[in-house]
């Protein structure tokens, strides 16, 4: 799978998740697939006012979810530090 199509299925799951994003500051984003597993690590920006642990959560469960359906592998972890909050 290509590197863009994979950060593509990634920058939509995290998108999907209400005030959350992907942190701009990276070239490339931290998500390796190797022997059918995958694992991530992925900075967001949130929301000011959000539940920070809520909003992790939903973003692995996504990110997960998305990789393990699209790509068919099984997801190792899903790693998410929050770089930064924006008023939204």
């Amino acid at each position: 799978m290509s590197e863009a199509a994979l950060s593509e299925i990634v920058r939509r799951a995290v998108a999907s998740v209400e005030g959350a994003r992907l942190h701009k500051g990276r070239r490339r984003l931290g998500v390796e697939l190797e022997d059918g597993r995958a694992r991530a690590d992925l900075r967001l920006v949130v929301a000011y006012g959000r539940v920070l642990p809520e909003v992790s959560a939903a973003v692995q469960e996504r990110v997960a979810d998305a990789l393990s359906r699209m790509c068919d592998v099984e997801v190792e972890a899903v790693h998410v530090t929050v770089e930064e909050l924006v008023r939204s």
